[in-house]
C-alpha cells in the first residue's frame, strides 16, 4: 500500500492534466456557448497546476527545486511548450464547421460540438509524455506511449474540415498500430529473456549476465525499431510529411513535439537496462545506422518540398537523427556537461520544440483563400506584410538551423560535443554535413519571407492568441540561447552519478531483499538510485 501511495505521489502533474481533460469534456457538453469556449482556459489552468506540481520539492533540502531530474525536467518542458501549443490552438475548435453549426443551432446538441474533445485529447497526449518520463516498468511504459499517441490520431481527424485530414488520420493510425505491435513484441521478448517487467530489476539481471542473452538483445532491437515511429526516425518516418500536411497546423505542431519527447524518454529508459559502458554492439550499430540514415534522408527530402509543412515534417525527421547522437553517447564518463549526451538530448528537445512550434504557429496565423497557409507562396514577403510574424519565422528556422546566439546553436554544441566525447566522430561529421544541407531549406524559408513579393491572396486574421504563442516561442528561443548554458549544466545532474555503472532507473521493491535473508543467499544489487537521491 505504501508503495502504491509513493507511486501516486509522483504523478500529481499527470493527475492534474487528466482531471483537466475530464473537465474540458464536461465543459464542452454545456448548452452555454461561452462555457464551451472556456475549455481552453480549463486546459491552461490544468497545465499551470501541473507545472507547480512537477518539481520535486522534497529532493532539495535548502529550498532549491530539483528541476533537472529526468522526469521533472521533461514535465516542466511539457508544461511550457504545452502552454504555447494551447495559445496557437485557442481558436482552432471555433473555426471547425461542425462547431460553427452547433453554435448556430437553435436547439444545441452536445454530441455535435467538438470544443471539449479538442483540448481534452491535447491534454491526454501531453499527460502521456509525462507518464513516459516517470515509467518504472515495461507495462507502464507501453501504456504511457499509447496514451501519448492515441489522442493524436483523433486530433488529426477532427482538427480540420478537409478529407485530407481523415486520410492522414487513417495512415497515421494504421502505421501507429504496426509500430506498436513491433515494440510490444520487443517488450515481450525482453520479458521472456529476463522474466521481469520492472526496469530496475531488468538492469540488475543484465548486469549479472552482461549482453549474453540474444533474446534480450533482439527484444531491445525490436523495441527501438518500434519507437522509431514515435520519433519519426528511419525506417518508420514515411507517415510524417503526409500527416503533418493533412493535419491542422496546431495539431501538426503537437505531433512534432509530444510523440518525439515521449519516444526519446522511452529510449533512454530502455537503454538504461543495459547501460552505455558499452552498449551491446548490435544495439549500438542499429542506433548508429538509424541516426545516419534519418538525418540524411530527412534533410535531402526537405530540400525537395514545395510545401512548408512538409519541409518542417522532414526537418523533424532530420532532428531525430541529431538527437540519436546524444542517445548513443549516453551519460558520458567525465562528469562535464559537454560529454553528457542524455542531458544534451532533453535540452535539445526543448530547443527543437521552440523552433518547430514557432514556425507552425506563424503558419497557423496565416490563411490563403480560406485555407491554412502551407506553400512557399503563402509566406512570400511575410516580413513586409506582417513584420512581427516575419521576424518570428526567421528566429524559428534559424533556431532549427543552429545559428548563434539562438538556443538551437547551444543545443547542437552540447549534442555534437557529447558524440565527440563518446568517440562517434564519423557520426558527428555526418551530422555537421547534414546541418549544412539543412541550411538550404531553412534559408529558403527565411529568404522567401524577406525578399519575395507578397501575394494578394494571403491574409493574417486577427488571432491574438496564435500570434502571442508564436512570439513567445521566438522570445524563449532567444532567451535560452543566452541562459541555456546554466540549464544544461544543471540538466547534466540527471546522469552525474551513473558513471560508469549506475543507472537512472528508480529503485524497485523487487530489488530489495526481505529482512532476515541469510548472508549466503544475498546477491549484490545493482546501484540503481532514484533521481531524487542522485540530485541531493
Amino acid at each position: 500500500m505504501n508503495e502504491m501511495l509513493e507511486k501516486f505521489s509522483s504523478v500529481w502533474p499527470e493527475v492534474s492534466l487528466l482531471v483537466g481533460a475530464m473537465a474540458c469534456l464536461i465543459a464542452g457538453l454545456s448548452s452555454d456557448r461561452n462555457t464551451r469556449k472556456a475549455t481552453v482556459w480549463v486546459a491552461a489552468i490544468s497545465l499551470l497546476f501541473a507545472g507547480l506540481l512537477a518539481p520535486d520539492y522534497e529532493s532539495r533540502k535548502h529550498g532549491v527545486f530539483a528541476l533537472f531530474g529526468l522526469a521533472p525536467f521533461i514535465k516542466l518542458a511539457v508544461v511550457g511548450l504545452g502552454l504555447i501549443l494551447l495559445l496557437i490552438s485557442a481558436g482552432a475548435p471555433a473555426a471547425l464547421r461542425q462547431n460553427r453549426e452547433a453554435d448556430a443551432a437553435i436547439n444545441f446538441e452536445p454530441g455535435d460540438s467538438l470544443h471539449g474533445e479538442y483540448f481534452a485529447f491535447m491534454l491526454l497526449s501531453l499527460a502521456g509524455v509525462m507518464f513516459t518520463a516517470g515509467a518504472t516498468d515495461l507495462v507502464w511504459l507501453f501504456l504511457a506511449l499509447e496514451l501519448t499517441s492515441l489522442p493524436t490520431y483523433v486530433l488529426v481527424a477532427i482538427g480540420r474540415d478537409r478529407a485530407t485530414a481523415q486520410e492522414s488520420a487513417v495512415k497515421y493510425f494504421f502505421l501507429g498500430a504496426f509500430s506498436t505491435a513491433i515494440f510490444l513484441y520487443g517488450f515481450a521478448l525482453i520479458y521472456g529473456a529476463t522474466g521481469l517487467t520492472e526496469l530496475g530489476p531488468i538492469a540488475a539481471y543484465i548486469k549479472e549476465q552482461p549482453h549474453s542473452n540474444s533474446m534480450f538483445v533482439l527484444g531491445l532491437g525490436l523495441a527501438i525499431t518500434g519507437i522509431c515511429f514515435k520519433i519519426a526516425a528511419v525506417p518508420m518516418h514515411f507517415y510524417a510529411a503526409d500527416v503533418y500536411q493533412g493535419a491542422s497546423t496546431p495539431v501538426a505542431a503537437l505531433l512534432a513535439f509530444a510523440p518525439k519527447a515521449a519516444g526519446f524518454a522511452a529510449l533512454v529508459l530502455i537503454l538504461q537496462t543495459v547501460g552505455w559502458q558499452p552498449l551491446p554492439a548490435t544495439v549500438m550499430w542499429l542506433l548508429w545506422i538509424i541516426a545516419a540514415l534519418t538525418m540524411t534522408i530527412g534533410n535531402i527530402l526537405g530540400l525537395l518540398q514545395q510545401s512548408v509543412k512538409r519541409t518542417l515534417a522532414y526537418s523533424s525527421v532530420a532532428h531525430s537523427g541529431y538527437l540519436l547522437i546524444g542517445v548513443l553517447a549516453g551519460p558520458g564518463l567525465t562528469g562535464g556537461a559537454i560529454g553528457d549526451g542524455i542531458a544534451a538530448v532533453f535540452f535539445y528537445l526543448v530547443a527543437y520544440g521552440l523552433g518547430t512550434i514557432g514556425a507552425f504557429a506563424v503558419l497557423g496565423c496565416l490563411s490563403s483563400k480560406g485555407e491554412q497557409a502551407d506553400s512557399y507562396d503563402d509566406i512570400s514577403g511575410l516580413a513586409r506584410r506582417h513584420p512581427v510574424l516575419g521576424a518570428t519565422m526567421i528566429v524559428s528556422v534559424l533556431t532549427l538551423l543552429g545559428m548563434p546566439p539562438l538556443v538551437g546553436f547551444l543545443g547542437k554544441i552540447y549534442l555534437f560535443g557529447s558524440g565527440i566525447e563518446a568517440e562517434f566522430i564519423g557520426l558527428v561529421v555526418i551530422a555537421l554535413i547534414n546541418s549544412a544541407i539543412s541550411a538550404g531549406y531553412y534559408l529558403r524559408i527565411a529568404s522567401v519571407c524577406f525578399f519575395a513579393e507578397p501575394p494578394e491572396h494571403v491574409d493574417a486574421p486577427p488571432a491574438l492568441a496564435c500570434r502571442s504563442g508564436a512570439v513567445l516561442a521566438a522570445v524563449a528561443a532567444v532567451a535560452l540561447g543566452f541562459v541555456g548554458g546554466s540549464i544544461i549544466h544543471g540538466t547534466s545532474d540527471i546522469s552525474a552519478t551513473i558513471r560508469p555503472n549506475q543507472s537512472l532507473l528508480p529503485p524497485s521493491p523487487a530489488m530489495v531483499e526481505p529482512p532476515g535473508t541469510p548472508l549466503a543467499a544475498k546477491k549484490p544489487l545493482a546501484t540503481n538510485s532514484s533521481l531524487a537521491d542522485q540530485l541531493k
